[in-house]
């Protein structure tokens, strides 16, 4: 099991999607609808993309690779690594991450919309 640090920027992110499923889990039960918003799943799925990178970086359905682009924060020669959030999904989230900055840790850098 990996323990997760976020940067403020992910955090954030994080914090403003699960605020976007609320409410619209709260409009949605006042209506009572059944079917979930593009907000809840997509919270869902950002949220369990977290959990399998806990315990297990490189569970195959996250696809995980190295990400050239972005440089890691805690060693300039250490990888920055893409997890898949969706697949087959226009604008399709992503979740960038690295090892780091202790050991069985892992830093959330962002995450974002495929690039």
């Amino acid at each position: 099991m990996f323990r997760v640090v976020w940067t403020e920027s992910a955090a954030q992110t994080y914090n403003e999607l699960k605020e976007a499923a609320r409410k619209s889990l709260k409009a949605r039960s006042k209506k009572t609808k059944k079917k979930a918003s593009r907000q809840e799943g997509l919270f869902k799925q950002v949220h369990k993309c977290i959990q399998l990178l806990c315990t297990n970086p490189r569970h195959p359905g996250l696809n995980t690779h190295a990400y050239h682009s972005l440089v890691n924060p805690y060693d300039s020669n250490g990888k920055v690594f893409e997890a898949h959030v969706q697949q087959h999904t226009p604008g399709a989230f992503r979740v960038f991450w690295c090892y780091g900055p202790k050991k069985e840790e892992i830093t959330i850098l962002a995450i974002t919309p495929h690039p």
